[in-house]
Order: C-alpha cells, then sequence, then structure tokens
C-alpha cells in the first residue's frame, strides 16, 4: 500500500522506490527497513526566503535488517510503500 507522508509512522516498515529520469530512461533503485525518523532537515545549501535561509528537504530514516542506517531524501519521485514485516 502506498502512504502519503502524514502516513508514516515511527517503527513501521516500509520500502521506499526512487528513480531519476535520463534521455534514455531511468535509474531506479530501492530500500527496505523500518522507520526511525521523518521529517524536514535543512541542507547546508542556502535558499533565498526560506527558513534560516536554508534549503530543507524531506528526509526518511531506515534501518535495514542487518542494522545498516539508510537517509533517504524523499522527492516527487519517491513512493512509500508499507511493507509486512521481515520473518524472523
Amino acid at each position: 500500500m502506498q502512504l502519503a507522508p502524514h502516513q508514516i509512522q515511527i517503527g513501521q516498515r516500509v520500502r521506499i522506490t526512487q528513480s531519476i529520469a535520463f534521455a534514455k530512461g531511468a535509474a531506479r533503485t530501492s530500500v527496505e527497513g523500518t522507520v526511525i525518523r521523518y521529517g524536514q532537515q535543512k541542507t547546508g545549501s542556502w535558499f533565498a526566503h526560506a527558513k534560516d535561509d536554508k534549503l530543507w528537504l524531506d528526509r526518511l530514516e531506515l534501518k535495514k535488517d542487518d542494522g545498516e542506517i539508510v537517509v533517504c531524501n524523499i522527492d516527487g519521485n519517491s513512493v512509500i510503500e508499507s511493507v509486512e514485516p521481515a520473518a524472523g
């Protein structure tokens, strides 16, 4: 089931699929894990008239089954899906 950002909850298992379009196709990647944190975080980039004059991005932090922490920048090409917990 695809999720809207307001439906994401800490501890929920999700799959994020992101794609980058190119002239002759697209590159697509997916990552799956448990949500640790979700929200907007500012970057080091300057952006006029934004809060603190910084560029803010939606970021989703996941913990994969092997313990690796992954930080994903969520954009309009990101698809977030709820998935069943991993077996075992």
